[in-house]
């Protein structure tokens, strides 16, 4: 998520002075929104309806992290805790929605085997994002793949669950990526559910015309990071402003957007606390 630096620490320097007053418990503002809030996890329970979704999957439970961005403000050992809650969650199927790494691409090397400690039924599937293409998305691909983890970059793959059929489809990123949904659903077996992983929220437009897609995925938005009370977010990304956080209806396909694991700077949260989500489907 690259954005006007500006602003951003504008608008942080606004919330610190307004909410820089002490309190009971002697923690200020700031303290609160750099060492607070970065890592209160939040688990998000939802369930979506899907058509003609199969009886062998109906209570399939998907598992989303994302953008995790590990160094220099996320730390390995926050990330273990997030590994831990999802698997408390028993997932069917885990899927990373993008940027990885913040500053540096080698950093995967660290991340990739704690992520490959995640232990859904059906596998662990992941698309990169703008930051991992901006660092290095060949070594960042080969760090997800070294530790088992499938990337779908314009890819899709077609899961057996009981009798029914579950296709699981990744983009490219929007931003600096080619995202090709057609050639993502080339190998799509006809009238099966299709979950779909894309970085950014608002590529959904674009996306929802073709009516094989069920839900999307996203990240990218981190919510924002700071919301203010009755304001909203400060500052959104490009390809980040229409679905910002949580889930929307784009004509026939639902998208969801996670607040994500990490920061980028200044590594502060308001009123937006990093997530882990869970998504149970169920017959529409």
């Amino acid at each position: 998520m690259r954005i006007d630096r500006r602003t951003f620490l504008k608008g942080a320097a606004g919330l610190t002075a307004a909410t820089c007053l002490t309190g009971a418990a002697g923690v200020t503002g700031y303290q609160y929104a750099t060492h607070i809030e970065t890592t209160w996890l939040s688990v998000e329970h939802l369930q979506v309806p899907i058509k003609n979704l199969p009886a062998s999957l109906e209570g399939f439970k998907i598992v989303q992290l994302s953008d995790i961005h590990l160094h220099p403000f996320t730390q390995i050992e926050f990330v273990k805790e997030v590994v831990t809650a999802a698997n408390q969650l028993q997932p069917d199927l885990v899927a990373l929605t993008g940027d990885f790494v913040l500053e540096t691409a080698d950093s995967i090397f660290e991340l990739a085997p704690v992520l490959a400690d995640l232990n859904p039924r059906h596998g662990i599937f992941a698309v990169l994002g703008n930051h991992d293409i901006w660092t290095d998305d060949r070594t960042v691909r080969a760090g997800l793949e070294a530790a088992g983890l499938t990337v779908l970059r314009n890819e899709g793959v077609a899961l057996g669950i009981g009798k029914g059929q579950f296709y699981v489809a990744g983009v490219d990123d929007g931003w600096s990526g080619r995202p090709d949904l057609a050639l993502a659903l080339d190998g799509h077996p006809g009238d099966v559910p299709t979950l779909l992983l894309a970085h950014e929220p608002d590529l959904a437009d674009r996306f929802a015309v073709d009516r094989r897609v069920s839900l999307q995925l996203s990240g990218h938005t981190h919510g924002g990071q700071v919301r203010l009370p009755g304001k909203g977010p400060l500052v959104l990304p490009r390809l980040g402003h229409k679905y910002e956080m949580g889930l929307y209806r784009v004509a026939d396909m639902w998208v969801y957007t996670n607040r994500g694991v990490g920061v980028i700077g200044p590594p502060i949260r308001f009123n937006c606390r990093p997530e882990v989500t869970e998504i149970t489907l169920v017959g529409a």
